[in-house]
């Protein structure tokens, strides 16, 4: 509590305003993790994979898991309204064109989703259970939103976790497959996919977040999120650049 009160006590007379709303690490960032040459080779050498983060019926289609009661969702009527439309509107058309065009070039596209090992999911992590978030193996809430769904055989990893990373095997496969650059997309903005794509960062991984193919339920929650991230965890981009980016590549190695 004293802290709080040293801080309210604090005066900013005498500082320059300009630099009280920046970065002054920005640029550093930008140039140690962002704007490296590793980020295009990784595309070149087929060592880029896209990332879906749970686009599922648990949390990602009205009248299903987290939403299946609108009362008791604990998120407004008009925030669900919000995320919805996003989701349909925008982030799922995106996802399915970025899972088109990371296939056409023959790179891998992964999925996670929030389902337990077993049918009373007693294995959850604390969290999940404190949320009441459970998809058991075979339930409707476990399966993939269709217009996004895993094709042939996609890797498919199950977490019971906001970060991947942390609560499965995800490195270790993507080692073994020579993955070093991923593309994230997916839902929630705040929570799962900002978990992740700090975690892949930190793990070493070259990483773009796709601004326009992610979703939450707040404009706000997700502007904020793509403000930390954007140029300090990984690079950000739209789905339009990420496409061209990639079949870019594409047309290089075949000519």
């Amino acid at each position: 509590m004293s802290n709080d009160n040293d801080l309210r006590k604090t005066s900013m007379k005498g500082l320059d305003p300009k630099y009280l709303n920046v970065d002054p690490l920005e640029e550093t960032y930008r140039e140690s993790i962002v704007e490296i040459p590793e980020v295009q080779r990784s595309i070149e050498q087929h060592h880029t994979a896209l990332l879906v983060i749970d686009l599922q019926y648990l949390d990602a289609a009205p009248g299903y898991g987290v939403f299946a009661d609108v009362e008791k969702s604990g998120v407004p009527v008009e925030a669900q309204e919000y995320y919805f439309k996003r989701l349909d509107h925008i982030v799922l058309p995106n996802v399915s064109r970025l899972q088109n065009a990371f296939r056409e070039c023959g790179l891998e596209v992964i999925h996670t989703r929030i389902m337990s090992m077993t049918r009373d999911g007693r294995e959850r992590s604390p969290g999940h259970k404190r949320l009441g978030l459970h998809a058991p193996p075979g339930s409707k809430e476990a399966e993939f939103i269709e217009a996004v769904a895993p094709k042939g055989d996609e890797l498919i990893i199950n977490k019971t976790a906001s970060g991947v990373f942390n609560a499965t095997n995800l490195e270790y496969l993507l080692r073994n497959m020579g993955i070093t650059g991923l593309f994230v997309v997916g839902v929630y903005t705040n929570e799962c996919v900002s978990t992740t794509v700090r975690d892949a960062c930190d793990l070493g991984f070259y990483t773009t977040l796709i601004n326009d193919a992610c979703a939450t339920v707040t404009p706000e929650l997700h502007n904020a999120t793509i403000r930390t991230i954007q140029d300090r965890y990984a690079r950000v981009m739209q789905t339009e650049e990420a496409i061209a980016e990639i079949k870019e590549v594409c047309r290089r190695e075949s000519r």
